[in-house]
């Protein structure tokens, strides 16, 4: 019985899920406080450049 491709994408997709909140989650338990805060502040302007760069593609 072949298996479908259009199932294992799904399947892919929550396991890349998985496996990046796990990376964030064992990287934010280890990180220094201030690490995280400073990160925690920079992220709207991280948001602001990824944006403009899309429009400008």
């Amino acid at each position: 019985m072949p298996i479908e491709v259009w199932l294992l994408l799904p399947l892919a997709l929550l396991l890349g899920l998985v496996c990046a909140t796990v990376v964030c989650l064992v990287a934010l338990s280890r990180a220094d406080r201030t690490d995280i805060v400073a990160v925690t502040r920079e992220l709207p302007d991280l948001a602001a450049i990824f944006l403009r760069y899309r429009r400008k593609r």
